[in-house]
């Protein structure tokens, strides 16, 4: 099957290169203010829910989980690759790290404040995506929050395209195809941001990052407006 298929590969392609990822990637955020700061609002608009647990969904060797955990939550990192999780445990033994799929998630039904997908699912199949939104609106509370990073498409006319990434096949996204995506699992957009890739940078691909938001819990119904309204006295009553 397409999705077996994908994340087995994905799966024994990170395996095969976690040590190198880990080396080249662990201390990222310390050159990047601005997801440092993309992540700070996230973690900010998590807190003000007052439900502070955060799965951060692909999270490789732990960095990002260790970062909001420094921001506030309560975050704890389900990766596919066995070698990610090993190496993420050994560098935070303090924190929780799970193997397992974002498409099958091991974790009850509206239990948590927020979702970090920060590229993770750069590696799913566009038709496999909206079944995985769907388990990421699942494990959202009312109210919480989702943060989705990705690299967008060339445009409009272009929902996804495949590029070759170094470590299994990979898509980019139009930030409007995504958003559309989002609001059909009952993740309605909050805000979005598109960043210029560097003159450096090995990929010059524009960055998505999308806030998006599970609708709240309804109001209960008020005292006054569930209570049955009183018989108007007849006429000539005392």
């Amino acid at each position: 099957m397409v999705e077996h298929d994908a994340l087995s590969t994905t799966r024994d392609a990170y395996d095969a290169a976690a040590h190198t990822y880990a080396r080249l990637f662990s201390d990222s955020l310390s050159d990047s203010p601005l997801e440092r700061a993309i992540l700070g609002a996230f973690a900010e608009a998590v807190r003000a829910g007052g439900n502070v647990q955060v799965a951060d969904l692909g999270c490789g060797p732990g960095y990002v989980t260790a970062h909001l955990n420094e921001l506030g939550l309560g975050a704890f990192g389900v990766d596919v690759s066995p070698t990610m999780i090993e190496l993420a445990r050994q560098a935070y033994p303090d924190l929780r790290f799970d193997v397992g799929s974002m498409a099958s998630l091991d974790i009850p039904d509206g239990v948590l404040g927020g979702v970090l997908s920060r590229w993770s699912v750069l590696h799913t199949p566009p038709a496999e995506l909206p079944a995985v939104l769907a388990e990421f609106h699942r494990v959202l509370a009312p109210g919480g929050h989702l943060l989705i990073g990705l690299w967008a498409s060339e445009g409009p006319s272009y929902p996804t395209q495949v590029f070759d990434h170094a470590v299994a096949p990979a898509y980019r996204w139009c930030p409007d195809h995504l958003a559309a995506l989002l609001d059909e699992a009952g993740l309605a957009e909050a805000a979005r941001t598109i960043g210029e890739p560097l003159p450096t940078a090995r990929r010059q691909f524009q960055e998505i990052q999308l806030l998006a938001r599970k609708a709240p819990a309804p109001a209960p119904a008020s005292a006054s407006a569930s209570a049955p309204t009183p018989a108007s006295a007849p006429a000539g009553a005392a």
